[in-house]
């Protein structure tokens, strides 16, 4: 049965921003996870420079976080943290959420969480269901 679904717009000129900003550093440990800094090259002390594929890939990974969250219907508030909310690209290379924390807990057992990313023309989209287990 269909728990809740969400849906994010992000602009990748307003992530780039937050990417190159001072606080570079304290957004990347606040918002991304550790699979998803290393995936997209944002570990501290990393040189590479940010592309265009990996700076689309941060903000689907970003607007991902926000669909999951209208779709579990609470926005940014406990129990969820935005680092704890991943989202990872399986073997076959299609998007999936991994859970971590407090967010793990809350999903466990009760949801499953499905995830699809799209990036074009200087937007990045993503679309989340949240469907009851039987």
């Amino acid at each position: 049965m269909l728990y809740g679904i969400g849906c994010d717009l992000c602009s990748l000129s307003h992530l780039e921003k937050s990417l190159s900003s001072a606080h570079a550093a304290a957004f990347v440990r606040r918002v991304y996870g550790p699979a998803e800094q290393a995936a997209l090259g944002l570990l501290e002390g990393s040189a590479a420079p940010l592309n265009a594929h990996r700076l689309a890939s941060a903000a689907a990974d970003f607007a991902a976080k926000e669909a999951f969250l209208k779709a579990a219907g609470t926005g940014l508030r406990e129990p969820f943290s935005l680092r704890e909310i991943e989202a990872v690209r399986q073997e076959n290379g299609a998007p999936a959420y991994r859970f971590s924390g407090q967010t793990a807990a809350w999903v466990a057992h009760r949801l499953r969480a499905r995830l699809s990313l799209s990036h074009e023309g200087g937007m990045a989209l993503a679309f989340c269901t949240l469907e009851e287990e039987s």
